[in-house]
């Protein structure tokens, strides 16, 4: 069994990228459809629209996983070869890590591009210090919005389903008050029938995500695209039988640094603005913007894809809910956080929850959600308990007591630690 990459197209008219793919005799077609215009027609859409081509092929060759991909005549640079393995190795491992299978295809490439473009110097022209930032409506991408906005003219990017929109990001969207640019991925019916039988599970989604939303700066002649991807995004899930399997690869460090090594020629910049900040620096920060405290919503049923079971509050029992409380208990009151999660109980309240937070604290296998590193979320759940208004809070005092007794070093040494930068950045000086 082989999975090949076909063929994509564009309409400048209809703002239409089409791109097909096949698993032996079946053939899968999907469309990305952006504002039309003459730009469709540069060097960098092309470039651009090919990337998007590339990812998003992803979501089709998981239907089987095969042991063969086969590029066909699309040409590769020796950098976009080792970006893709690692795209689908380390972008699958989820998937591979569930499904009980082994993701590590022989790739057969037909012909070589010529070498990919070096990346510029970082020094932006002031004509176009224009930035697209993608918005999912939490609180990673509400601070990077509200910190790009005061260096550069920001517009927001959404990806939906061909008409669709999610609540959780429109009302914050709105709050704002930047102009929304919109991209509508409709991939193929197949994959949402379940009489086919697909292997199914996580994919990289974010990494599809990110070419798309780079096509889409070259459309609207942005310089930039500016992402929301933390230090903490890079920590492993889990390891299994020594390898590691990340729930976030796609939004870690490992993908930020090839992805930018493959979108010279979009003529784009690609990097996220909190990739050396900590989810705990981020809730910090997220505590002053007041603004957005009643639109938000980062609950995991909130964006599920059937309308009908959507939720239009927190639910206050995902892993999602019990995460983003325990970020934001060090810096907001409980009558803040009992007024945004109502009319949900806060997590940190009910005692229901506890084997979730103990999850997240290292005394439990962590979830395969984007939350955050243990370390962040020690240090959230000490800085909370040590708040004169959670005296009562007896979960919460629970948690912080069995966290200090797992610590060696000093209890508040290691809490502040987690509000400092960690690691390395990729932002371009232009913008630092």
């Amino acid at each position: 069994m082989t999975f090949r990459y076909q063929s994509y197209t564009t309409d400048a008219a209809q703002g239409l990228l089409t791109c097909r793919y096949q698993l032996d005799n079946r053939e899968f077609t999907e469309r990305v459809t952006l504002p039309p215009g003459p730009r469709w027609h540069t060097p960098q859409a092309q470039a651009a629209a090919r990337l998007v081509f590339l990812l998003a092929g992803v979501s089709y060759y998981k239907t089987a996983a095969p042991g063969t991909i086969d590029l066909g005549a699309t040409p590769l640079t020796v950098s976009e070869q080792e970006f893709l393995r690692d795209f689908y190795e380390h972008g699958l491992a989820e998937f591979a890590h569930r499904n009980r299978l082994t993701v590590n295809p022989k790739f057969s490439v037909s012909s070589a591009a010529s070498t990919s473009p070096q990346r510029a110097d970082g020094t932006i022209d002031p004509v176009r210090r224009r930035a697209l930032v993608p918005f999912g409506g939490g609180i990673d991408s509400i601070v990077t919005v509200e910190q790009m906005r005061q260096e550069a003219d920001v517009a927001l990017f959404v990806v939906s389903r061909p008409g669709d929109r999610y609540d959780a990001i429109e009302r914050p969207a709105a709050v704002s008050g930047l102009p929304v640019i919109r991209a509508e991925r409709e991939i193929d019916p197949q994959l949402l029938d379940k009489t086919n039988n697909f292997l199914n599970g996580h994919v990289p989604v974010t990494g599809i995500i990110s070419a798309i939303a780079v096509l889409a700066a070259v459309l609207d002649d942005r310089a930039a695209v500016v992402m929301s991807n933390e230090w903490s995004a890079s920590i492993p899930t889990l390891y299994a039988d020594g390898k590691p399997v990340n729930h976030q690869w796609s939004k870690g460090a490992d993908f930020e640094r090839q992805f930018r090594a493959v979108t010279g020629s979009t003529g784009t910049e690609y990097f996220s603005w909190l990739r050396d900040r900590t989810e705990l620096w981020v809730g910090r920060e997220f505590a002053s913007l007041t603004q957005y405290h009643s639109t938000f919503r980062s609950c995991n049923k909130s964006f599920y894809a059937d309308p009908a079971r959507r939720l239009d509050h927190w639910c206050g029992e995902c892993d999602k809910c019990a995460f983003i409380d325990l970020i934001l208990a060090p810096f907001l009151t409980p009558q803040q956080l009992t007024q945004i999660f109502a009319p949900a109980t806060e997590p940190l309240r009910n005692p229901a929850m506890k084997p979730k937070f103990r999850a997240l604290l290292g005394a439990g296998a962590k979830p395969f959600e984007c939350v955050g590193e243990v370390n962040e979320c020690r240090a959230a759940v000490l800085r909370a308990a040590s708040r004169p208004d959670r005296e009562h809070d007896y979960l919460l005092l629970a948690l912080a007591a069995e966290t200090r007794s797992r610590l060696d070093a000093p209890a508040e040494a290691a809490a502040d630690a987690m509000l400092q930068p960690v690691g390395e950045n990729f932002i371009p000086a232009g913008y630092r």
